[in-house]
């Protein structure tokens, strides 16, 4: 309600300050909070870019700790990296599997649109893969002749970012950072056509199809639709990556998002392109079940992620 509230029809404008009155944020952590510190750390003042790292203090002198880089959900226009309800789940991503976590806070749509997000994003990847870059040192990848494995991980529209930013990365010749694979929890895809799932859940909690397609206009350049290649990943202008090293991409769907069925498109294009690709489906979930800790769904999802992340360290 809030977000339909503070938000212009037309995609313009955001009331910030009112936002944020329903947005709590989480303080970095230096203190150990069930074994996980946090920081924050600035890539760019000039575009206040910035990423929260966590990283687990039981993996202290390790060598071998797998870095997951995350882009937070809100449909490119809402939340931040130290929003309490993503801090939260970092920290459980940094304490279960266990990782340094990134956490990317990326500039905001309509303020900032297409292709901002994706260009804060690699910016990031760029700045954690310098070898001045000395946050990983701390806390476990302290072999610092070795390539470092990474994930891009996300959820919603921070799936949609993973995705995109992985496309980017696997074709980049990184320093020290070697990507193994992706992570997208109930990824933000869409399209012009309305789907079975669009039309049967079109007032669903969190996320209803008129929110989302205020969203895809706050957050595409003016004079574009649905099935431009950000959104419509496999649709009419998408671009084939059959011949690109993509990596192996674990994807979890919901049965009750009215987004599963453009969810359900993005592994099929995945398959076809001869990627590997995962598929975790949860028929009772709702779109952000993850940000309750107490279903049992998030559990098993937090499960997941641990055995996909070691299932690819051991290739």
């Amino acid at each position: 309600m809030s977000v339909d509230a503070f938000s212009r029809n037309d995609g313009s404008a955001v009331n910030r300050r009112l936002m944020n009155l329903f947005d709590p944020k989480a303080s970095p952590s230096r203190k150990p909070d069930n074994g996980v510190v946090s920081s924050d750390i600035v890539v760019d003042t000039t575009r206040k870019l910035w990423f929260r790292l966590y990283s687990n203090t039981t993996t202290a002198g390790k060598m071998f700790v797998p870095i997951v880089v995350y882009f937070h959900g809100g449909g490119f226009a809402y939340m931040a990296a130290n929003s309490m309800s993503y801090d939260d789940l970092c920290k459980r991503l940094a304490r279960e599997i266990p990782a340094v976590v990134v956490s990317v806070n990326y500039r905001l749509s309509p303020e900032h649109r297409y292709p901002s997000q994706y260009e804060d994003g690699f910016d990031v990847l760029k700045f954690i893969d310098n070898p001045d870059f000395e946050g990983f040192s701390a806390f476990g990848n302290t072999d610092t002749s070795s390539s470092k494995a990474f994930f891009i991980a996300g959820d919603s529209a921070g799936g949609n970012l993973a995705h995109h930013v992985a496309l980017k990365a696997c074709q980049h010749q990184f320093s020290r950072l070697k990507l193994r694979g992706v992570i997208a929890l109930q990824p933000f895809f869409g399209g012009e056509e309305r789907t079975e799932s669009e039309l049967k859940l079109a007032g669903a909690p969190l996320i209803s199809v008129k929110r989302t397609d205020w969203m895809w206009k706050a957050f595409l350049p003016h004079g574009y639709n649905r099935d431009h290649q950000v959104v419509n990943v496999f649709g009419p202008n998408s671009v084939d990556i059959s011949d690109l090293p993509f990596p192996p991409t674990l994807v979890f769907i919901g049965g009750f998002d009215p987004l599963q069925d453009w969810q359900r498109k993005y592994v099929e294009g995945l398959n076809k392109s001869g990627k590997h690709v995962y598929k975790i489906e949860y028929p009772n979930a709702i779109h952000g079940f993850y940000a309750f800790p107490q279903l049992p769904d998030t559990s098993l999802l937090m499960a997941e992620i641990k055995n996909f992340v070691l299932k690819q360290l051991d290739q």
